[in-house]
């Protein structure tokens, strides 16, 4: 437990999850409620409550990056989100925090709320686009419209926000090449510091999930799949756009902090329902629906309904999956400092066919996936699996 507090000590990253949403979009399976009939003020006083908690057992004297996700964060009033941010403050060490991003909708964004973020010191938003086609976003179960986005970007340099990042997904149902580039073209065209791309996937209890098992819904073919995810990088580099991790492209000095708070395997806080956090060698996970997760705060517990103790061989292999995901991919001196072991002694079984087959290349700094590499991500990622220890 000393370790764990620590290594706490030196920096520990936040993740805050706020999991109402105004509308349930058809594909996604992350932690969320219909925002209506929901005790709203009561999980925003729980959520600090859980915080302080959590510090009191672990304390930090920094927090670098903190990132307020969902859900829709900006589905919370006005008066909401200054509650919220009043409590972020209060309880963590924000003045240690170089960025403070929330996730926001098109649509969902006022003059307020953003004076209310601003004034807090949110200084990075993430917005979740998905696509320009009006027809895809109706079919894909999203709430705003293309004119939508093209109103918030507006209202966002009003208010002079200039570090914001938007989501796109590709591979949409009935989404054609066409459909695809138009969407990127005009998502360029704005000349945002930060890109994500994501292709489909279908998760178990979504409704697209049903709809395909239905034969309802048909998807795009694996070379269209392919096609779309390879002009983005061609798009994103013309646009000066450097693709820094699998899914994300950004200009020089625009990564996400946070993101690569967990590509790099570092801890990091998980609050809210459902969240996920990574404290010492421990993964813990929070319950998810809303009433279970606010009845232990009222006795002062925390609302954990899991952990596990990671082995030696369990964050190696953590490590190379998620270290793997950045374009730089892992560093050789950070390895060794961390496990006390040689990367290529770990991994002499397979490092040479990994470079015989063009997937991966290793030099006197660092391992990292080829082009190639990254296309098959998973299939690459299986073979950093250890032998049982």
């Amino acid at each position: 437990m000393k370790e764990i507090k620590n290594n706490l000590r030196r920096s520990t990253s936040a993740y805050i999850h706020i999991p109402f949403c105004e509308h349930i979009c058809y594909y996604c399976d992350f932690n969320k409620v219909f925002l209506e009939g929901q005790p709203v003020d009561e999980y925003i006083e729980a959520l600090l409550k859980e915080i302080q908690l959590t510090l009191e057992q672990y304390p930090t004297d920094v927090s670098e990056t903190i990132y307020i996700g969902g859900g829709t964060p900006t589905s919370l009033s006005a008066k909401q989100l200054d509650v919220l941010l009043t409590g972020v403050h209060r309880l963590l060490p924000t003045s240690t925090t170089k960025e403070l991003t929330v996730e926001a909708n098109p649509g969902d964004l006022t003059s307020e709320k953003l004076d209310i973020l601003k004034s807090h010191g949110v200084n990075r938003l993430s917005m979740g686009v998905q696509t320009f086609d009006d027809r895809l976003l109706k079919k894909i179960g999203r709430k705003h419209s293309a004119q939508d986005v093209y109103d918030t970007i507006r209202l966002l340099e009003k208010k002079q926000f200039d570090n914001v990042s938007i989501d796109l997904i590709y591979a949409l149902p009935g989404q054609t090449i066409e459909s695809f580039r138009d969407t990127l073209n005009q998502a360029l065209a704005f000349g945002l510091p930060h890109y994500s791309m994501y292709s489909l996937i279908l998760e178990n209890k979504t409704m697209f999930m049903n709809w395909v098992r239905q034969g309802r819904l048909e998807l795009p073919s694996q070379e269209s799949e392919t096609q779309m995810f390879a002009e983005a990088m061609e798009a994103m580099e013309k646009a000066g756009h450097h693709q820094y991790e699998i899914s994300n492209f950004a200009t020089p000095g625009k990564e996400s902090m946070h993101n690569l708070v967990y590509w790099n395997n570092e801890n990091y806080f998980g609050f809210g329902a459902g969240a996920s956090g990574y404290l010492g060698n421990q993964r813990y996970k929070n319950v998810g629906p809303i009433q279970h997760y606010l009845k232990p705060l009222r006795s002062n517990q925390r609302p954990i309904i899991e952990t596990e103790e990671l082995t030696l061989k369990n964050q190696i292999e953590e490590e190379m999956f998620l270290g793997l995901r950045k374009i730089e991919g892992v560093s050789l001196a950070n390895f060794k400092e961390k496990f006390k072991k040689e990367l290529t002694d770990v991994y002499q079984m397979i490092l040479p066919e990994l470079e015989e087959k063009g997937l991966a290349i290793i030099d006197e700094n660092r391992l990292r996936l080829t082009s190639k590499g990254l296309f098959i991500g998973n299939d690459v990622f299986e073979k950093f699996l250890l032998e049982k220890e």
